[in-house]
């Protein structure tokens, strides 16, 4: 997800006027994906388990945030080769998506005014200070932005943990821990800064690899998505290093949930590496989709962060729905602070899959036409504000 940040005119095979299918495409699919997760935070059901169901439904929800920022990455390079203005503009991006995340979107989330006890730092917050620090980095060569951001991916899961116990918790919680520590007065913790800002520099370097021609930047994205999948494959299978986590064929798990259910709070090498080899080495193949199914998610990949804000308090008002349908009443539970520090679910309140993809896909119709008509207001518009929508 770019959050925000245009597309600049890259002529290449494979796009539709100035934009570059493959990127839409794929903030698109995240944008999809990212909602079921979402779904589940007030459908009482549990994230990861204890069913595959249950697993993979929240798995395959783990392609978003990598994909998420790593695109916003790419695409300040992209923005950057035609604007001149990027280090401001990333630097008032940032501190912009922090601010909503504080306010607007966790009053999506929790449909409460309680903010002096609860706040969250969600994936908004950390794209945001992301966007901050690449204000300073983006003066360096590309090259070296792109290094420092596979250097803190690779060994952020040996460094950080020896560095964090001599910070300050509330630092250590911010740069890395997250909610391992004690929140930070009311400020919960849920996507730290390490490893997130090397994911976005990492990105930020392969938006070079976005301008190469076609046939090379296919050759690139399958050489380095593949060469990712596999690392990821023998770096966990021997349990050697990248995730702190160890997979096992004992206890009551099945051996192949063990195996994938690699850390996401800090992220690890693992998780990146099985999330976002599979996102590059797709690349080509999605840049040459094509009918209804790719029309939908480009529309959504355009206005990614439109969609963001408005999908949450739209899956929210929907649990208040199903809760009065199905209890008889709107169940309190749904005011309390989500997705992190709520209470469980109340007895016989938690949904069914079946019920919680039935939600899912009634709101992605829903807000089709909404970002279908937003994405045509940005691209007759000339207003230099909905460039932070």
């Amino acid at each position: 997800m770019s959050v925000g940040l245009e597309q600049p005119t890259v002529p290449r095979s494979g796009s539709t006027g100035t934009r570059i299918v493959s990127v839409d495409l794929i903030r698109g699919a995240v944008m999809v994906l990212m909602a079921i997760d979402h779904v589940r935070v007030y459908s009482g059901i549990p994230a990861g388990g204890p069913t595959p169901g249950i697993f993979f439904t929240r798995w395959i929800t783990h392609f978003c945030a990598p994909a998420f920022v790593f695109l916003a990455g790419t695409s300040a390079l992209l923005y950057g080769r035609r604007h001149r203005d990027l280090p401001h503009f990333l630097f008032t991006r940032g501190l912009w998506l922090v601010l909503l995340e504080l306010t607007v979107i966790r009053l999506a989330w929790t449909f409460n005014l309680d903010f002096s006890h609860y706040l969250l730092a969600g994936v908004i917050w950390a794209i945001g200070w992301c966007m901050v620090i690449m204000a300073g980095l983006v003066h360096l060569p590309v090259p070296v932005v792109g290094g420092l951001g596979l250097g803190i991916i690779a060994l952020h899961n040996a460094i950080m943990p020896a560095l964090a116990p001599a910070l300050p918790p509330a630092v250590r919680a911010v740069l890395y821990t997250g909610f391992a520590d004690p929140p930070i007065g009311p400020l919960v913790v849920l996507y730290s800064i390490v490893p997130w800002i090397g994911v976005m520099a990492t990105g930020y370097g392969f938006g070079r690899v976005l301008t190469l021609e076609p046939a090379r930047r296919d050759r690139v994205c399958r050489a380095v998505g593949m060469g990712a999948v596999v690392l990821f494959l023998v770096l966990r299978a021997t349990n050697l290093y990248g995730d702190p986590r160890p997979w096992t064929t004992a206890g009551r798990v099945p051996a192949a949930i063990s195996f994938l259910n690699t850390t996401k709070y800090p992220v690890s090498l693992c998780f990146l590496l099985m999330t976002l080899g599979p996102t590059i080495w797709l690349m080509p193949v999605i840049e040459r989709a094509r009918g209804a199914l790719a029309r939908v998610l480009e529309v959504f990949g355009r206005v990614p962060f439109f969609y963001y804000v408005l999908h949450i308090p739209l899956i929210h008002a929907f649990a208040l729905v199903v809760s009065w349908i199905r209890l008889g009443a709107v169940s309190p539970w749904l005011f309390a602070n989500h997705p992190m520090g709520n209470p469980p679910p109340p007895e016989g309140y938690t949904w069914s899959l079946g019920l919680l993809y039935a939600v899912w896909a009634v709101t992605i119709l829903i807000l089709y036409p909404v970002c279908r008509w937003f994405a045509g207001l940005k691209a007759r518009s000339a207003s230099p504000w909905l460039r932070y929508v």
